[in-house]
């Protein structure tokens, strides 16, 4: 897979051109997105040519309107290896600049799609938007296509429990601590890379050391503890991880503090990637110091049964 990462007016590279187009955010890389890939690999089989996914980094809305911006779901990194397993040959990456922004949509369709990708299809999804202010949906890219002799195909949405799936819904359950939920819509357990930084040491007094994860890029879920998996280089260990603050000792100061169960040794300054498994409970405070030792035994048996390969 090629990751082309350009400014709007850059031409791309020969292998990225003459294919099937699918373009959006993709955040999260959910269900919903993995269908539109796929719908785009099958038709890139059929007409020739790669199946090529087009994102925008940062996240449009982080320029247009930053109040309103919340943190993404996946890295640029994660978001293009997991469209590459949807089934995309190239994912071409637009940096997010004001001029990007001002474009019409007749003039991104003219100038992206057909002169610099030139692609021979289309592939999108019923709530797709594109041109200056979203003025661009469905029925406009399939007028433009039409008018171009290109191949434009509508895909459905993905349900799941009778709703479609969207990052916000994925977002949302995510802030809720429903990471299991989360993890349905998006085919895989919610991903949260961090960097261990300088604690307190406290949970090796506890008899549970734990790396205090720092420096997130993505989306950080709701409070609670829960059963995860850790990735550290190439190697996985089982863990359980507290997110929120630490009420047992009058600390308000929200933290991810990351047990890695059977581990032995320092991580200060490496980096982990957390797989979300399940919520175990909700943090809250201990009458005393050896009762919530007893709750963290619990907690890491249970999280090690959740987190067994």
């Amino acid at each position: 897979m090629a990751l082309e990462t350009l400014d709007w007016d850059q031409m791309p590279p020969a292998a990225c051109r003459g294919g099937v187009l699918t373009i959006g955010n993709f955040d999260g890389v959910h269900l919903g997105h993995a269908a539109l890939v796929a719908e785009t690999r099958r038709l890139a089989g059929e007409q020739g040519g790669p199946a090529v996914a087009l994102t925008f980094d940062p996240h449009p809305l982080k320029l247009l309107r930053p109040a309103q911006f919340q943190p993404v779901l996946t890295t640029i990194n994660d978001r293009a290896e997991l469209l590459e397993a949807c089934g995309a040959d190239h994912v071409v990456v637009l940096r997010t600049s004001p001029a990007l922004l001002q474009l019409t949509a007749a003039e991104f369709f003219q100038n992206v799609i057909r002169d610099r990708l030139d692609a021979r299809a289309l592939v999108e999804g019923p709530n797709f938007g594109f041109g200056r202010n979203r003025e661009g949906n469905v029925a406009t890219l399939r007028s433009l296509c039409r008018e171009s002799n290109l191949n434009f195909v509508q895909v459905p949405p993905v349900e799941l429990a009778g709703k479609p799936l969207s990052s916000s819904r994925v977002r949302n359950a995510l802030l809720q601590g429903a990471v299991r939920e989360a993890a349905a819509m998006l085919n895989r357990p919610y991903r949260l890379r961090g960097t261990v930084g300088a604690g307190q040491a406290r949970g090796r007094t506890l008899g549970f050391p734990t790396a205090n994860l720092e420096q997130f890029e993505v989306l950080v879920p709701g409070d609670g503890v829960y059963g995860v998996r850790v990735q550290r280089g190439q190697q996985s260990w089982p863990g359980a991880v507290n997110i929120g603050p630490n009420p047992t000792f009058g600390e308000q100061a929200r933290k991810v503090e990351v047990h890695l169960i059977g581990f032995n040794g320092d991580l200060l300054g490496e980096s982990l990637a957390v797989d979300f498994i399940d919520r175990l409970r909700a943090t809250r405070p201990f009458a005393s110091v050896e009762e919530l030792k007893q709750q963290l035994v619990r907690d890491v048996e249970q999280a090690r049964r959740l987190a067994a390969p």
